[in-house]
């Protein structure tokens, strides 16, 4: 038998500790929540990407009567970016979340397909997603998908 050991790293950052860049980056992604269509739910997130060249694709999610045809926020913004920019890396993805409270307090994750997708843009790019996490109580940052996605599905397992 063999036995490997999984470990990940978080850092987690007041406001005032973030770079400016990640700052406004998450302000974006909180702006983005504006554009959530969640009746069902009331639960609105935003993600923001900046990508290599500096510009910024935003992204909600969007809800649908029949749950599964709806989609997350991430998962919009990388597929828009991607569409739009198909030469330009994902530098940065920041994500936000709120509900009729306001932000929440402890950041949120992406959810399992989101998690692939992203892993798909790392591998197809051959770079590093930095994920910046909003919460009002700090703000998560991981260096790469593989943190939160160790034993990720990936096209070498095709070939």
């Amino acid at each position: 038998m063999k036995e490997y050991t999984i470990q990940s790293i978080v850092r987690v950052f007041g406001w005032d500790e973030l770079a400016a860049e990640d700052r406004l980056l998450i302000e974006a992604a909180k702006n983005a929540t504006s554009g959530s269509y969640a009746p069902y739910s009331g639960f609105c997130v935003g993600a923001a990407a900046r990508l290599q060249n500096g510009t910024v694709v935003i992204g909600s999610n969007q809800e649908n009567v029949a749950y599964p045809s709806g989609l997350c926020a991430e998962r919009t913004t990388l597929f828009a970016a991607n569409a739009q920019y198909p030469d330009q890396p994902v530098v940065s993805l920041a994500i936000a979340a709120r509900n009729k409270e306001g932000f929440v307090a402890r950041p949120i994750t992406p959810c399992g397909a989101c998690r692939q997708v992203i892993s798909g843009v790392e591998q197809r790019y051959g770079h590093p997603i930095c994920i910046l996490l909003y919460g009002t109580d700090g703000t998560h940052v991981i260096d790469s998908i593989d943190a939160l996605l160790p034993l990720q599905f990936s096209d070498s397992y095709m070939k």
